[in-house]
């Protein structure tokens, strides 16, 4: 599809720009069967990093459980580790602006929920994100056909402590990551080519 709107080439040099098309961390379901036979509980910490988590900030007891067919009501799962499948996605886009060097690196993130994206912002020069869907609407975008007018419907967190130590019956409360534009990745956020988004919507939303 890349083809139909640019000419590719393998060659870092010969590029003007770079596009990265990547998915949201995939850490698990949060659950894994082998902790049971460890004698854990099962439970697992769901990461919304690229890089490995161990879940230092969780609750020591959880204020789920009491499901009758568990001989335990505590379902923390602090101090765990988890790994992310596709830990890569994140090595790309650094690996691709050292490549680079001063020409634009692009990145189409594709979110089934929430992400920290400090891991690779710093190495991208633009960040386009959907939410399932296919990749024809990033290719528009970058090449000018529409202008961004989407607004973030959900926090983008700093990091996984703002995620763990937040309050699951209160919106909005994580800490949201600051890019080093100082644009914060907070609900209802959006830039289009003119700057920041500041519509009737966001007055809405906000």
């Amino acid at each position: 599809m890349v083809k139909k709107y640019y000419t590719v080439v393998n060659d870092p040099a010969e590029a003007d720009f770079a596009l990265c098309f990547i998915q949201g961390p995939m850490s698990g379901s949060g659950y894994d069967a082998a902790d049971v036979k460890k004698g854990g509980n099962g439970y697992m910490p769901i990461s919304l990093q690229y890089n490995d988590y161990t879940a230092t900030d969780a609750r020591v007891t959880s204020i789920a459980g009491g499901d009758p067919k568990e001989p335990f009501t505590n379902r923390s799962y602090k101090g765990k580790t988890v790994k992310t499948a596709n830990k890569d996605d994140m090595t790309l886009v650094i690996n691709t602006k050292k490549q680079m060097g001063s020409k634009p690196v692009i990145v189409a993130l594709t979110l089934s929920r929430p992400a920290i994206l400090a891991e690779f912002e710093p190495y991208a020069d633009a960040i386009l994100v959907g939410f399932g869907t296919s990749n024809q609407p990033f290719l528009d975008l970058v090449s000018g056909k529409y202008e961004p007018s989407g607004l973030l419907p959900c926090q983008l967190p700093k990091d996984m402590k703002t995620v763990e130590t937040q309050s699951e019956d209160k919106p909005r409360d994580m800490i949201p990551l600051t890019d080093s534009d100082g644009n914060k990745y907070d609900f209802a956020f959006g830039l289009k080519w003119g700057g920041v988004i500041s519509d009737s919507r966001v007055k809405a939303y906000k």
